[in-house]
């Protein structure tokens, strides 16, 4: 039997998470050739000696010819740049987090993969976790009550990224899984962020992300500056609270069966304790482990061979970077900042 051509597929930038996308790439059947694309030889000849047979390139333009997709996991200032010249080509293109430094750039990305029919998409790839899908069902079937409020930490000793600060780095992750939890982008921002060890970059931050439909609260604290490795997201509602720890080896998700009341003397007793406190079991639900860039990197190729819109396609990665613009100047400036700001203005009348 013969075996259908695959796709060819490219990977620009082989350094943490380029040679992560080649390791999957390699093990998936829709996949024929890998492409890595990297100035620098000897992360080639390591990748080569793990994969024989992947194919190098020191830049764009010499593989560009040679390719059907490309994955972009490069540093963010190049993204738009890069993802536009494959996109020029005819190359379907998927841009690791984030998909651009501003809402302007993420647009024209956007427009220009529509003009000539390839696919974007962005690399959100905490939608792709299985644990982060429980998170929405729980949200969807309001099985947490009404939300009181939402809060995420993604805390570490580093790694200092050198062309972007803290909130670009680490803040897509978190931002991308509250949109797609709450099924929402917020309508404004709060943000705060401080530089410590570095000059030039802000190694600290916290966002406050304010949501409309659901009226809900989103907190986001992130840090290159830390001692205690930090990944969990906490939802509290006014029936259920729930944690997800994603350092967790086992039960990533823990239910509490708790919650807080008025007492009904409030107000008349005041000896007695102003609210009433619930505890109940704490619950954690099964999850089907999956590796979330292997479904993530799966489904792009499914959307380069059928055509089909991706799950994170290029206005999801846009509402991620509106976001984090508008946290930017609102640390900035001091003040609040909505997301209807960085509209153009033909969209705005």
């Amino acid at each position: 039997m013969t075996k259908a051509i695959g796709l060819r597929v490219g990977v620009v930038g082989c350094g943490y998470w380029g040679s992560k996308h080649i390791r999957v790439l390699h093990a998936l059947e829709s996949v024929d050739s890998i492409a890595a694309i990297d100035p620098n030889p000897d992360r080639a000849i390591q990748l080569a000696r793990h994969y024989p047979g992947i194919e190098s390139y020191q830049d764009l333009d010499a593989a560009l010819p040679y390719l059907d997709a490309v994955i972009i996991a490069t540093p963010p200032s190049t993204h738009k740049p890069l993802a536009l010249k494959a996109i020029a080509a005819g190359v379907h293109v998927m841009v690791e987090k984030p998909l651009a430094t501003s809402a302007a750039d993420a647009r024209v990305m956007i427009a220009a993969a529509e003009a000539k029919n390839v696919v974007l998409m962005v690399g959100h790839t905490f939608e792709f976790h299985s644990a982060v899908w429980q998170l929405r069902q729980m949200v969807q079937n309001k099985e947490l009550g009404d939300l009181y409020y939402l809060d995420t930490a993604r805390l570490n000793l580093g790694l200092y990224q050198n062309d972007c600060n803290v909130l670009f780095d680490l803040a897509p992750h978190d931002v991308s899984i509250l949109n797609f939890v709450l099924g929402a982008k917020p309508v404004s921002v709060e943000c705060w962020s401080s530089r410590h060890a570095n000059s030039r970059l802000e190694d600290v931050g916290y966002l406050r992300l304010h949501y409309q439909d659901p009226d809900v609260t989103a907190n986001v604290h992130v840090s290159w500056l830390d001692p205690c490795k930090v990944r969990r997201v906490t939802m509290v509602g006014s029936q259920k609270m729930v944690i997800f720890n994603d350092l967790a080896t086992e039960e990533r998700i823990k239910v509490h069966d708790k919650g807080v009341s008025e007492a009904p003397t409030f107000g008349q007793d005041l000896t007695q304790p102003p609210m009433s406190y619930r505890y109940g079991d704490v619950v954690a639900p099964y999850l089907e482990m999956n590796e979330p860039l292997m479904v993530e990197d799966q489904h792009f190729t499914d959307c380069v061979i059928s055509g089909m819109k991706p799950l994170t396609g290029g206005e999801n990665g846009l509402g991620v970077v509106e976001v984090l613009e508008c946290a930017q100047r609102a640390a900035t400036e001091g003040r609040r900042v909505s997301l209807s700001e960085l509209q153009p203005i033909g969209e705005l009348l």
